[in-house]
């Protein structure tokens, strides 16, 4: 069955839904320690987060970047989440989608959360015909998130150093047994279907 354009999938049980961020260590190492950012950890500037672990993987270069060295898998509650989509703008203008311009302009000033959607990522970090789900928090949202939402923060760089030596080596089966099961997530009702977008 083909892919759709726009959708969520993730690691996700009846009550949540993983994402995953990349940070240097000093904030990494206590966030995990802790299950909670620690101060030094900005909320006043916009944080991404993203369901899709190979997309991870693409933006921190599997924990090589500098800032980017300590991956984690930050389980968050899916009505968080939901209160995230539902207070969300998406971060581009789409004809049809917004009244204008400057209505999307608006609509994003106000908007304590970002949909932004991007190809996602195959084993190699090549980009696929459809696309993941990324989302910025920023003031009430990051806020939200930060103190309200998190159930559980993990270190998986060990897991992403893994599965990047076995994709080098050319395992690739191997490397994809031990992928997070990333299945599609059910949006809830009053989430708008508009942050799809087209397609």
């Amino acid at each position: 069955m083909e892919e759709p354009q726009h959708r969520v999938r993730a690691l996700h049980t009846e009550d949540t839904i993983t994402v995953y961020q990349a940070y240097p260590p000093e904030i990494g190492g206590p966030a995990v320690r802790t299950g909670r950012f620690p101060a030094a950890w900005k909320r006043d500037r916009m944080t991404w987060v993203k369901p899709s672990f190979l997309w991870m993987m693409y933006r921190c270069g599997w924990g090589s970047k500098a800032g980017q060295e300590t991956v984690l898998a930050v389980e968050i509650s899916r009505d968080g989440f939901a209160w995230a989509l539902r207070n969300a703008c998406l971060s581009h203008y789409v004809r049809g989608l917004h009244a204008d311009q400057a209505d999307w302009k608006r609509q994003l000033r106000q908007a304590p959360t970002r949909v932004q959607w991007d190809p996602e990522r195959d084993l190699r970090l090549a980009p696929l015909p459809y696309r993941s789900l990324q989302l910025g928090l920023s003031g009430e949202a990051a806020a939200r998130y930060a103190d309200e939402w998190i159930v559980g923060i993990k270190d998986v760089t060990p897991l992403a150093r893994q599965v990047h030596t076995l994709v080098r080596s050319g395992e690739l089966d191997r490397a994809a047994e031990l992928l997070p099961v990333e299945r599609p997530y059910p949006l809830a009702e009053d989430v708008p279907g508009t942050l799809a977008g087209p397609g």
